[in-house]
């Protein structure tokens, strides 16, 4: 039975944490504008990029590196700037990497294309990628560590959701962004106006909201009162790869891969399979996917609620079997008997992106829960992050399991995988909800 304090989210926050939560959330909300950017505004404007000769699998891998390169980079973002924000504070750490990636979407929006400077072109696109993924992967390893170190344990299940609502909620702004940009700039071939200009737009509103949260942020939100009480931690990298703090961190990882495994299922392979084999074009794919994520922000909410009263260690068991058991037949529904009515497919797009996704909603709040004050920057960032590296390759499970099966359900095997390393994952690590995050000193 869950008891008031557990329960007690409706009460107001201390202004310090609203605003260092607003942070947070503006934070995540721009980590994952920056990965769509690729899979919704570029996908239309790839022919800028590459030769008009090249082979559509050849593009397709080029595609495909555009979108793993920034997630490849936040690994690395995580250990220079999680280890940062452990030794001389969240605050700081978060402005240098912000400022980083708005800097690199102001020069991926004015890069050349294809004819000006060949492969080049779409070469140095990749490689900004990358240094954009090592500045993303540093702002959220100290945003959401400051964030959650004002938070009091009774409310940290709801608003850590609350922060981790920016990621369904990007995936909307730049589906609109890009929707509206189509209309002032027509999709079609190499000289129409969105492949030679229109997909800088979505770049350059990035850049700009990234600048704005750097002025809000350095004059609203005050560094983490426990980091300040704890005084830094000289090394603490070396403190996280031992002893208890290894331990925490390899369990994460477990989970972690689960996590990014399922989510690759739907962010980054369904767009492609709603065109082929279900049938709907890029912008009826971006509206039906719109209206999902925005019922997916009400259920990570959710999903952080539930879990304070029920505990997140079963929560995450559960939501990682309900992924694997009542995802998958869904989504193979989808694959094999797509609705003919437009409302019933929504509803089963909606259902399958629900039950696949939304224990994310709990990533922020149980990672955080995980480590102590003195590597709560590095675990985070690191536990987040460095995960996401098997399950980036998908496209080479995918093409392995393409032996044995129709390759439109080769998504379905890595579905499984997905919900079973969540249900591991959680199972060998302990209870988080009633932790403390007390001031400890590291040497």
């Amino acid at each position: 039975m869950a008891t008031a304090d557990q329960v007690d989210h409706a009460q107001p926050l201390d202004p310090r944490a609203k605003r260092a939560v607003r942070g947070a959330f503006v934070g995540f909300f721009l980590d994952m504008y920056d990965i769509y950017l690729p899979v919704v505004a570029l996908s239309a404007a790839m022919a800028y990029f590459v030769a008009p000769t090249m082979p559509k699998p050849t593009a397709a891998i080029v595609g495909s590196l555009i979108f793993v390169a920034t997630l490849l980079g936040r690994p690395v973002g995580a250990l220079l700037f999680g280890r940062y924000a452990d030794r001389v504070g969240r605050k700081r750490t978060n402005l240098i990497a912000v400022s980083g990636f708005g800097t690199m979407s102001f020069l991926m929006a004015a890069l050349p294309g294809y004819y000006e400077w060949g492969i080049s072109a779409v070469i140095l696109f990749i490689v900004l990628r990358f240094i954009d993924g090592v500045f993303v992967g540093g702002s959220y390893s100290a945003s959401s560590p400051l964030a959650m170190e004002y938070l009091p344990r009774q409310k940290r299940g709801y608003w850590g959701a609350y922060i981790m609502v920016g990621f369904p909620l990007a995936f909307v702004a730049i589906s609109v962004i890009t929707l509206l940009t189509q209309q002032i700039a027509p999709v079609g071939g190499i000289d129409s106006a969105y492949v030679q200009w229109g997909w800088r737009i979505p770049f350059v509103i990035g850049g700009l909201i990234s600048l704005i949260y750097v002025v809000w942020y350095a004059k609203n939100v005050d560094e983490s009162e426990l980091f300040r009480a704890s005084g830094g931690t000289k090394s603490p990298l070396k403190t996280l790869f031992s002893g208890d703090s290894l331990k925490s961190f390899l369990q994460v990882f477990v989970l972690m891969s689960g996590f990014w495994l399922s989510l690759n299922t739907v962010s980054a392979i369904m767009p492609g399979l709603l065109a082929d084999p279900v049938g709907l074009s890029g912008t009826e794919s971006n509206a039906l996917l719109g209206v999902a994520y925005l019922v997916l922000a009400g259920g990570y909410v959710a999903a952080g609620v539930v879990s304070q009263k029920t505990g997140r260690r079963p929560f995450l068991m559960v939501s990682g079997a309900a992924a694997a058991i009542i995802g998958t037949p869904l989504y193979y529904v989808l694959l094999t008997s797509p609705p003919d009515s437009t409302v019933l497919l929504i509803a089963l797009v909606t259902a399958i992106v629900l039950v696949i996704v939304w224990f994310w909603g709990l990533a922020t709040t149980y990672i955080n829960e995980r480590f102590q004050t003195g590597v709560r920057a590095s675990g985070f960032g690191l536990g987040y992050s460095l995960a996401v590296i098997p399950p980036s390759f998908y496209a080479f499970y995918q093409s392995q399991l393409d032996r044995f099966m129709p390759f439109d359900l080769t998504v379905l095997p890595l579905l499984v995988v997905g919900g079973i390393l969540v249900v591991i994952g959680a199972a060998i690590g302990p209870e988080t909800r009633d932790v403390e995050f007390n001031v400890d000193k590291q040497s």
